[in-house]
């Protein structure tokens, strides 16, 4: 086929290499191509000319056997196309609904286990909470596990806003890769440093909306978490409420925290990415077809299972931080929580940290190293929940996808037969049908003249 090729450049007729010039379809002597081919046929004496012919014939012949072939495979390289793009479509708009809501049950349910000191149950596997949320439901209610799911989704707000201004204002990243040069991940962690430490005390109130008891406690409006948060600011150095710790000294443990939980994450989707990249090029080379290129940003495959992985890993890592964070920030709140021994009755938090230091040397001696991971079957229960919901959703949307998809009639071989030219890639192949030579008569009447044409006049068929 590459000779064929060669042949067929610039959409070429084969006779304009194989055979001598014809007339061209605006001239006067111009009858067709099959006739001028059985004319020019007829006279080579060589038989070189019907050699190439022969020859054309039977490459003609071979696009044809395969033309189906191709064009079922092309069929099947668009559906896969848009399978792909509304099942990622898709994914991406059920994992943002997956962490922000159906996950937050378990947030609650693993704080409220992190900061209760006195829990007997650590809950560091999920079979031990099942019936415990019976109980909650029960007592409380279903919708008692999605307190402070506003105040959440404020702080995620908030955040952004934050990171935003500085960045505008500083002219810092605000994101970048391994890659990046040393100089612009320093600013970049620098931003994330002043943005953690800014939102230090709103992100007390928020976790404490996520913990307290609702039968216990009054149910907080919307703007709660800017009250909360500002009375903090504005009792900067003096704390008002017994053992809270001033906001000063919630800031460092703070900004460590999401820092290293930022980084980590941020190396282990890198990692992940690559590795799932590396994945595919295997499979795509054991299938025998390999794509040129492979963006990251265009394969929301990818990214969707490299950022769930991440953040995840993350959370399992960093998780007995996350303790000793949450329960320096609820001291002194006077908070009163669900006892999860039972699920069925209230405990306040009455604690007297000094700091990070004290707070962890406090729980490994009171509590073991165990009372570190108190709530981790939460997380266990979150991680299966979310990659259940994931799968099942990926699997959902393909089929509906595949359902909907309307593969197009199989009309474009039938047309391709039927035309004038055959359409091989970009290049056009003339049509042609083999033909007895004509004989040659003497004209001398009009019947013979009409029906056997000198080269160049319209025949009696042409004309009718």
């Amino acid at each position: 086929m590459g000779e064929m090729n060669r042949h067929f450049d610039n959409n070429e007729s084969p006779s304009a290499h194989w055979f001598p010039a014809t007339p061209l379809r605006n001239s006067p002597n111009f009858i067709s191509d099959n006739q001028n081919m059985d004319i020019y046929l007829n006279e080579d004496e060589s038989g070189e000319a019907k050699k190439n012919y022969q020859e054309y014939l039977k490459k003609r012949k071979e696009f044809e056997a395969t033309f189906e072939q191709r064009y079922q495979e092309g069929m099947r390289e668009e559906e896969i196309q848009f399978i792909t793009k509304w099942t990622n479509t898709g994914l991406q708009i059920v994992a943002l609904i997956t962490e922000h809501l159906v996950s937050h049950p378990f947030i609650v349910l693993r704080r409220q286990c992190q900061v209760n000191n006195q829990l007997i149950r650590y809950h560091l596997i999920p079979v031990t909470l099942i019936p415990v949320v019976v109980n909650i439901h029960r007592w409380q209610g279903l919708t008692c596990l999605w307190k402070g799911v506003g105040s959440i989704l404020v702080m995620k707000g908030l955040t952004l806003a934050v990171q935003d201004c500085i960045s505008k204002i500083t002219l810092w990243p605000k994101e970048v890769s391994l890659e990046s040069p040393g100089k612009y991940i320093g600013k970049h962690i620098m931003l994330k440093c002043i943005t953690f430490a800014i939102i230090t005390p709103f992100y007390s109130a928020s976790l404490l909306e996520t913990v307290q008891s609702e039968i216990a406690s009054e149910k907080p409006e919307f703007l709660d978490i800017f009250k909360e948060g500002f009375r903090r600011i504005i009792s900067f150095g003096v704390p008002q409420k017994g053992r809270m710790l001033p906001v000063w000294s919630l800031i460092v443990p703070t900004a460590a925290y999401f820092i290293l939980r930022h980084i980590f994450s941020s190396c282990m989707k890198t990692v992940i990415s690559k590795m799932l990249i590396l994945n595919q090029d295997l499979q795509h080379r054991k299938q025998g077809a390999i794509p040129k290129d492979i963006d990251l940003k265009d394969n929301q495959s990818i990214e969707l299972t490299s950022s769930l992985i991440s953040v995840l890993s993350a959370d399992i890592v960093l998780y007995p931080l996350e303790t000793i964070l949450h329960r320096l920030h609820l001291q002194g709140t006077r908070t009163i929580i669900d006892n999860l021994d039972d699920g069925l009755s209230v405990t306040p938090i009455l604690t007297s940290f000094e700091g990070v230091i004290d707070c962890y040397e406090s729980t490994i001696r009171e509590e073991g190293a165990a009372g570190l991971y108190k709530g981790f079957g939460a997380l266990i229960m979150q991680c299966i929940t979310f990659t259940s919901i994931i799968k099942l959703s990926k699997f959902v949307f393909t089929q509906v996808s595949t359902l909907f998809f309307k593969q197009e009639p199989n009309y474009l071989l039938k047309e391709s037969k039927s035309s004038t030219h055959l359409d091989l890639g970009n290049q056009r192949m003339p049509k042609m049908k083999t033909r007895t030579p004509p004989i040659q008569h003497e004209y001398t009447s009009e019947s013979d003249e009409a029906e056997f044409p000198a080269y160049g006049k319209p025949s009696k068929f042409m004309q009718g």
